[in-house]
């Protein structure tokens, strides 16, 4: 299920310029009188009337506190007061308002948690992360994302992929020292996470691990954690740190937590 907010809006054109041209929202559908924008899984809709509706407040909310710094830089004229960090409620956010009056928060949580982002989100947004926060991924977040990678699609539904969590920090950095620099983001995350396929169940179990491997990636997206393929991981060394067969395929050991920086 999801769901649209509506407001009455007595200049229709110039709220929708305000949140698409100064915020970044994007039209998602035009009805009659109303125009619904679509800001990652946000929908918001306005309507022409003859009295506007500004009760309320809009949030708009960033993984870092970098993209709320970036948009105070944007509304920083009229923003009721620079950022700051309320601790009380655990984020770091500013106010301002829309043309008519609304009040508009930017926030982001002083927090790691799940991002509840969008399909388009997750596809456009998602990138390599090398640094990451130290709190630990919690095992329900891990959970839900391995439940997610269910439906990643294989050839002739021969599931033939599986998941290796590795927590212990001894085989974390020794898969991280496999392959020198390009393995180092590995040691930086709190665990390790091997994608692999058991040519046993699939003729296609190469294709079946990499489509796996990012469905993973892309479900770690959507619950604000952060990947990084590392690719050439299907050799001896890794298998044997990993525990598994040496005759199954490693399309990858992606480290996993907490993005500590926004990734252009």
């Amino acid at each position: 299920m999801a769901g649209i907010i509506f407001f009455r809006t007595t200049d229709l054109n110039r709220i929708v310029d305000f949140y698409a041209r100064e915020i970044g929202m994007s039209i998602w559908l035009e009805q009659a009188e109303c125009t619904i924008l679509a800001h990652g899984n946000m929908l918001i809709g306005f309507c022409s009337g003859s009295t506007a509706e500004t009760q309320g407040v809009i949030t708009f909310y960033f993984p870092l506190k970098a993209g709320v710094d970036a948009m105070y830089a944007k509304f920083k004229a009229s923003a009721r007061g620079a950022p700051a960090e309320n601790p009380r409620y655990r984020i770091y956010n500013f106010f301002t308002s829309d043309p008519e009056g609304r009040t508009v928060e930017f926030q982001a949580f002083l927090h790691p948690m799940s991002l509840n982002s969008g399909a388009d989100e997750a596809l456009t947004c998602r990138r390599s992360t090398r640094a990451f926060l130290p709190e630990n991924v919690p095992d329900e977040t891990l959970g839900k994302i391995f439940n997610l990678c269910r439906f990643s699609p294989t050839s002739n539904n021969s599931e033939s992929y599986y998941f290796v969590a590795v927590r212990d920090r001894g085989r974390v950095e020794a898969l991280a020292s496999l392959r020198g620099k390009v393995s180092g983001p590995i040691k930086a995350a709190p665990l390790a996470v091997a994608v692999c396929a058991d040519p046993g169940r699939s003729g296609a179990h190469v294709q079946d691990a990499c489509i796996a491997a990012y469905h993973f990636m892309l479900a770690a997206h959507a619950n604000g954690l952060g990947t990084c393929w590392i690719a050439a991981m299907d050799r001896p060394e890794a298998k044997e740190i990993l525990g598994v067969p040496q005759s199954h395929y490693v399309a990858t050991v992606t480290p996993l937590g907490f993005p500590a920086e926004v990734t252009k």
